[in-house]
């Protein structure tokens, strides 16, 4: 894989992490939709770069895009990473976590860091369709610690060929912390904002299975308050730090089999060291640690034509197992 190097002039963190929604305001095609639903009386909602029907799918690679926090089809990284691929010759799919996808899921359940289930109910669905086909799954911050988890926890049945984590917030604890600092206090508030906006959405579900009122959704302000009162006691953590010490992937990574390549900006203004190993990790794992990149961002070119890196680097990474298809 070719080293990164920031744009010229866009080195900064911030800016890195916020330069792709300026440069890429409209998705760049318009994806085919499916609803999958599950076996709790839900749905997953999943974006496909074609229509998943036909004989020449059988012979494509498939492209597996888990978002992050509160991200979509519309986000920047999603819908420039599956065109990539699907440019590239592969069939690209994007599982949207539970209320995501524009419209409020049923239950009062929602997602996190490490809720696996909906992955496996994906990839096991995306197996019957595909049996033959390889598979490469790439995880983007909250969706990259839950496919760390997901391959800790599958490690010997992944139903995958390989995956990418990019800027994954395997301690969650000090991600939780470090939002609230500093110009880093925007995310926070644009994060925050959305998932009590779709909490607000199931208001009176939220109501009779937790006891929390509108007007105590509308005055939460702060992450780990949202994940204490919500994201723990909807999902059978005692409290936002059981939930922290639970789901951070960071301890997990030594038990990953698969073939996993992991990609993290030194300066992404969302996280701390705490998310970088500090122990010997297996020989399956590609750890690939940059200066620069921010969040999510890493804008390379220059600033006159900056250039999403990872479209460019990610599909050239896995042009082998696409030879194999």
């Amino acid at each position: 894989m070719t080293i990164f190097t920031a744009a010229a002039g866009l080195s900064n963190p911030h800016l890195q992490t916020l330069v792709p929604r300026f440069i890429r305001k409209q998705t760049l095609f318009k994806p085919t939709w499916q609803t999958l639903d599950t076996p709790d009386g839900d749905f997953l909602d999943l974006a496909w770069s074609e229509e998943p029907t036909g004989e020449q799918l059988k012979k494509k690679p498939i492209f597996v895009l888990f978002h992050g926090l509160e991200g979509s089809f519309e986000s920047p990284y999603a819908n420039g990473l599956m065109n990539a691929f699907a440019k590239d010759g592969w069939l690209s799919v994007m599982m949207h976590f539970r209320g995501c996808s524009g419209k409020p899921n049923r239950l009062a359940r929602a997602y996190h860091s490490g809720e696996v289930e909906d992955a496996r109910f994906f990839l096991e669905f995306l197996n019957k369709q595909f049996p033959d086909n390889p598979k490469v799954a790439v995880g983007i911050s909250l969706g990259g610690n839950m496919l760390a988890n997901y391959l800790a926890d599958y490690a010997d049945d992944p139903l995958l060929s390989a995956a990418t984590i990019v800027s994954a917030p395997f301690d969650l604890a000090s991600c939780s912390s470090r939002i609230e600092q500093g110009f880093s206090k925007i995310y926070k508030k644009y994060l925050l904002n959305s998932l009590k906006d779709n909490a607000l959405k199931k208001g009176q579900i939220l109501l009779d299975e937790l006891g929390i009122s509108a007007e105590s959704i509308k005055n939460i302000r702060h992450l780990y308050e949202f994940d204490e009162r919500i994201t723990a006691p909807l999902h059978g953590f005692k409290n936002a730090q059981d939930y922290y010490v639970k789901c951070s992937a960071l301890s997990k990574l030594q038990k990953i089999k698969l073939p996993t390549q992991i990609i993290h900006a030194k300066d992404d203004p969302f996280m701390t060291d705490a998310v970088i190993p500090k122990f010997v990790l297996p020989e399956n794992i590609d750890y690939r640690l940059f200066q620069h990149g921010g969040h999510v961002g890493f804008i390379t070119g220059n600033t006159l034509k900056p250039r999403f890196w990872l479209e460019e680097a990610l599909p050239a990474y896995y042009e082998s197992i696409q030879d194999s298809a």
